[in-house]
């Protein structure tokens, strides 16, 4: 803190303390005209009512010096008055110092153990994929949702499904993590036509097993071709470039007719940002963990 900005505090707080002291021992002394009867002469409700003095209570002005006396009391101890640090060295910054070293030292053990074992294996730790959870909602459902459930509007893909752009085992899905993803999708417009881009989305519709125009889906698959490269003969995807599986009913930025199309049409790009500057290997681990263990439920906590 500034010279300047502590002498202001100081000047605030002395002129708010002062007053309200003055006012304190001003209002037990001063003397208010009264008439013979007691009163002030105010009157309302055409005199049925009138205004009274009475001495201020015993208890109240105990209470209100006892104020007076803790709040100097908390000045002198504590930080408030200025850049004054105060007679015990409290601070806030050093509170929340002590309480996180506090905390990591607890951590600190079980983290190490974490980070030396398998993903697979802290999958069914219940104690190492519910620090997981709690790490997931802070780092990461912003994109995929608390649920895991994915967000089509941003193309962060569903984590529960089973259903992997890059694979999902444990060491895939800590290298996600860690190290984040980019993935793209080369716009098709140009090279297909209008026509082209609907009839290839005919097509991919039909590789999920939905019904459309089978005419403009057999005239699709032969232009898909061009998709081939990336997303495999078949349809069923490429993990090692992050091309999505077709054939699954899984959709990254959603599988209606119109997204389909725009997908082939616009193209789509997509980033997962790297954790490993913001994590630790044994958090990115229970992350990891814990997703793993949602998209194989079948996995029996030990």
């Amino acid at each position: 803190m500034s010279t300047f900005w502590s002498l202001w505090i100081m000047a605030l707080v002395t002129f708010n303390l002062g007053i309200t002291l003055f006012l304190f021992l001003w209002g037990m002394r001063v003397h208010i005209p009264t008439l013979s009867d007691g009163t002030t002469g105010h009157v309302w409700a055409n005199g049925a009512l009138r205004e009274g003095v009475r001495p201020l209570p015993l208890w109240w002005v105990l209470v209100s010096a006892a104020m007076f006396v803790i709040g100097i009391g908390y000045l002198v101890l504590y930080p408030g008055f200025g850049s004054y640090q105060g007679l015990i060295g409290w601070s806030s910054q050093g509170e929340l110092a002590r309480d996180t070293a506090k905390i990591e030292a607890r951590l600190d053990p079980l983290m190490s153990s974490y980070a030396q074992r398998p993903v697979e294996e802290l999958a069914t730790d219940l104690a190492a994929t519910g620090m997981g959870h709690r790490l997931f909602v802070d780092n990461c459902a912003a994109c995929h949702r608390t649920s895991a459930r994915g967000n089509p509007v941003l193309g962060a893909p569903r984590l529960t499904g089973g259903a992997w752009l890059y694979g999902g085992d444990g060491e895939t899905l800590l290298t996600s993590i860690l190290d984040g993803r980019r993935g793209a999708m080369p716009p098709m417009g140009e090279i297909l036509g209008s026509q082209g881009v609907e009839e290839v989305a005919q097509y991919v519709l039909s590789l999920s097993g939905r019904t459309g125009d089978p005419v403009k889906a057999a005239l699709g698959k032969e232009n898909f071709a061009s998709c081939a490269a990336c997303h495999g003969a078949d349809g069923k995807g490429n993990p090692q470039v992050g091309a999505p599986d077709l054939t699954d009913p899984v959709w990254l930025y959603g599988g209606s007719r119109a997204q389909i199309e725009k997908s082939i049409r616009d193209g789509r790009s997509g980033e997962m940002p790297a954790f490993r500057g913001r994590l630790t290997e044994a958090e990115a681990r229970v992350i990891a963990a814990w997703v793993y263990r949602q998209s194989n439920p079948g996995i029996r906590a030990q």
